[in-house]
């Protein structure tokens, strides 16, 4: 109990920026220390990254939860996440909480509602570079991130590449440490456009299979 005790500010700090919620933080500080409770301490070669990413894990199941959705409205994750300190548990938390973020948007969310999520969302631009960037109308680009923001809540995830993963996060953490967004938005759109590409050769198949089967109960 002495290491979940010491490290518990930190732990609590973790929960509060993924919830934003101070009596759901202690919530899930209360279910870390009943994990800890019951977890083989002699099997854990390093307690504060382990209890770092109990917390990350219980944070985000909470995020995720309807009533969570309802209270705070709030993303599981911002850019605020990345951190530069030399302090090693802080470090550990904060990249536990993004790693585990950003395979929950790959999960959850399709190429075009990933990048317009993440540009708006983590990095604030506007809803009109958005639109620029990704080619779509202001008003589409606005209820693409709506629709986005519940899909996170509601949706159940698909499984994740962990290649894509990594991409992913590199990318993130290089644009929020350096201010430079110039790679992270050449992923993103590249992926949104490749997404549109396929979407619309699904959309320009299926129209003429209905119209072949209509032709043929015309002919018949």
């Amino acid at each position: 109990m002495t290491a979940f005790v010491a490290l518990r500010p930190q732990l609590f700090y973790v929960a509060f920026r993924i919830l934003g919620n101070t009596t759901e933080s202690e919530d899930v500080l209360q279910d870390t220390w009943l994990r800890w409770q019951n977890t083989d301490r002699a099997r854990v070669l390093d307690p504060p990254a382990f209890l770092a990413r109990t917390t990350a894990r219980l944070a985000l199941n909470v995020a995720q939860s309807a009533r969570s959705r309802h209270e705070t409205g709030a993303a599981p994750w911002a850019a605020e996440t990345i951190d530069t300190t030399t302090d090693p548990v802080t470090r550990a938390e904060r990249a536990e909480a993004l790693e585990l973020a950003l395979h929950l948007l790959l999960a959850k969310l399709n190429p075009t509602e990933r990048a317009a999520y993440v540009l708006r969302v983590a990095f604030g631009y506007p809803y009109s570079q958005i639109a620029d960037n990704l080619q779509l109308s202001g008003v589409n680009t606005r209820q693409i991130v709506s629709r986005a923001r519940k899909r996170l809540f509601t949706e159940r995830g698909k499984p994740v590449s962990s290649v894509e993963h990594q991409r992913l996060v590199d990318a993130f953490v290089a644009a929020a440490q350096s201010g430079n967004f110039t790679d992270l938005e050449n992923i993103l759109t590249v992926d949104a456009d490749r997404h549109r590409i396929h979407t619309d050769r699904f959309r320009v198949q299926a129209t003429e299979r209905s119209t072949r089967i209509r032709q043929h109960a015309v002919a018949r």
